[in-house]
């Protein structure tokens, strides 16, 4: 028997009206049955609602089967009795850290679990030394979790869940607000738990390049396991994963994306090193006969300009001027979040906010549109010194919008329309232009009208998104600042809310200032990006120039997306290809080009 028994499991929510009152049933899992071995390394892929978080929640005996059975080690998640064991061999780690950080100090709730467990205090403190370093926060061991950032929550929880050494991890999103580098570390720490100490690892990811370690997959759609079987099996069928809301490694789209224009290369390519390999045998020392008729030369968003050429008017700007902001100044626990920042947005940019865990980023964001005030320095918008008694900060929110990391953490009211409806009433707007602005905010986001009157709490994570940012658009600002608005979206979700954010831009004129750790989704929209490393920013240019200096990217925890270093790689192995590629698309034509298909 494997530690992980499904049969026919099948479990269903209570749907509610607007009174609250039960209307029906959604059914979350349709049936699933599945085996995972003990020590194995799974991954469990699915868009947003296909089922994967409540199966999880299975298996760790949050939620009982209505029907069949799930067995944990041998023993039945039904059966009260068993809770308590079952808890301690199969660790969950959710997609919010918040909602399993209870400490008030970092080493005190990663010591929490074995604690709890009966562990002798000194192998307790072994632990929890071992899971900080192992996941990067031992430095923080003796901070508040309170005053971290998202991403260094998400390592603590992580911490607290591996130094309780269960026999099986289930992760929920475990990297869904860790930079590059971190996700690469976690993930390294994780395969090192499977493969030195046996534990069973069980993954839900929506980032396909940590898929690609896995024994197996399954894939959920509509509360069934809809396709199962190994990495190489799974990605080698592209289009089906489109159907499913689901994406790719980019070694894998690149070379899915060039069969389509005529080469022959395997499907389900899915490293780096692979893909090089199959492409220097495939393309040998001959040319690629053919045309380009068919493939589009890519407009990247970096072709508008080059770094600091941008002529941006004071009048219409927002400008940070030597700006530092401390968080619990003259105390022992004393933090400089931001160290005398200078920089100008300019109206109508699109710009990209990048830096590492803890580097300054949502302190900076704050600023923009007053939640902070600066330790020292000014904040101007449109040549106004915000922090001046006589600015009317309520003015500044009304143009200055601003989505949190977590939606859940802004929306509050009964109903959705409500909730749309409280910032624009709260600006000054008379109750026919709230409910207009309204009604336009959540057309704008492409939210089906059957939500608008519904509990926000209902929604799914990308609607919960939607939902925040019509609230903002609402008050017709002109420029909005999304802290990771795509963390934990399938790629659809994803692509559906970058998809608006430049519609927003070039059809509307905002400013978009977008905080990413996804180095793919950054060089794919962003106009202009500002890299941020210890409260400051050390770079500030166009998605190419950024993304060249990638070896700089590293040495701060970040990264390139994986297509610039696809292109490095063919350029080291002879081939005369443009290096500041950033896109798939540029890649595709690029390689076409090189390889004698060019014009």
């Amino acid at each position: 028997m494997g530690i992980v028994e499904a049969k026919n499991v099948t479990f269903e929510y209570v749907k509610r009206d607007e009174e609250g009152n039960a209307e029906g049933f959604i059914r979350a899992l349709d049936g699933v049955s599945l085996s995972i071995k003990r020590g194995e390394f799974i991954a469990v892929l699915g868009g947003n609602g296909s089922g994967k978080s409540t199966f999880a929640k299975h298996i760790n005996a949050i939620l009982y089967p209505g029907e069949g059975m799930v067995i944990v080690d041998g023993k039945d998640t039904k059966k009260p009795e068993n809770l308590w064991d079952i808890r301690q061999e199969a660790g969950m780690i959710f997609q919010n850290p918040d909602n399993q950080i209870i400490g008030n100090v970092v080493e005190e709730d990663v010591g929490f679990g074995p604690e709890n467990m009966g562990i002798p205090t000194k192998e307790i403190w072994e632990r929890v030394n071992e899971a900080l370093k192992a996941v990067g926060m031992y430095a923080y061991r003796k901070h508040s979790p309170n005053k971290l950032s998202g991403g260094q929550k998400q390592r603590v929880a992580i911490a607290g869940v591996m130094a309780m050494h269960p026999k099986c991890i289930i992760m929920d999103e475990p990297t869904a607000m860790l930079d590059p580098m971190g996700r690469k570390e976690v993930i390294r720490q994780v395969r090192a738990l499977n493969d030195v100490e046996k534990i069973t690892i069980i993954l839900i990811t929506h980032y396909m390049e940590e898929v690609i370690y896995a024994d197996r997959v399954y894939v959920m759609d509509k509360g069934r396991v809809a396709m199962q079987g190994t990495p190489r099996e799974i990605f080698s069928e592209v289009d089906r994963l489109r159907e499913l809301r689901l994406d790719v490694p980019q070694s894998t789209i690149l070379s899915h994306e060039l069969n389509k224009a005529g080469f022959q290369l395997p499907e389900g390519i899915l490293r780096r090193e692979e893909f090089v390999h199959e492409l220097v045998k495939y393309v040998g020392g001959r040319f690629y006969g053919g045309s380009l008729e068919s493939v589009k030369e890519p407009k990247e968003a970096s072709d508008y300009t080059k770094p600091g050429m941008t002529e941006r008017d004071p009048r219409e700007s927002l400008i940070l001027d030597k700006v530092t902001y401390t968080y619990e100044k003259g105390s022992g626990n004393e933090i400089r979040a931001l160290d005398n920042v200078s920089v100008q947005i300019g109206k109508g940019e699109f710009i990209g906010l990048i830096g590492h865990t803890g580097s300054g980023k949502s302190t900076f964001v704050q600023h923009l549109n007053g939640l902070l005030k600066p330790t020292s320095g000014q904040v101007y918008f449109r040549g106004e010194d915000i922090s001046d008694k006589k600015y009317r900060k309520i003015n500044l929110r009304s143009h200055v919008g601003l989505v949190f990391q977590y939606p859940e953490h802004q929306l509050f009211e009964e109903t959705v329309f409500k909730d749309v409806c409280f910032g624009p009433k709260n600006v000054g707007m008379d109750d026919k232009q709230t409910e207009l602005s309204a009604y336009e905010a959540l057309r704008s986001v492409h939210l089906p009208e059957e939500y608008y009157f519904s509990s926000p709490f209902e929604l799914s994570g990308g609607q919960k998104r939607k939902v925040a940012i019509a609230g903002v658009l609402a008050m017709k600002p002109d420029i909005l600042i999304l802290d990771e608005p795509t963390a934990g979206l399938d790629p659809k979700g994803r692509d559906e809310i970058l998809e608006l954010m430049r519609d927003l831009h070039e059809n509307k004129g905002i400013t978009v200032i977008l905080v990413s750790h996804s180095m793919e989704d950054v060089a794919n929209y962003v106009k202009r990006i500002l890299v941020m490393d210890k409260g400051r920013i050390i770079m500030d240019g166009d998605p190419k120039h950024i993304f060249m200096r990638y070896k700089e990217l590293e040495n701060i925890g970040l990264s390139a997306p994986e297509v610039c270093y696809l292109m490095r790689a063919l350029r080291d192995r002879g081939f005369d290809i443009d290096p500041s590629v950033t896109t798939i698309d540029a890649a595709v034509y690029e390689i076409l080009r090189i390889t004698g298909q060019g014009a």
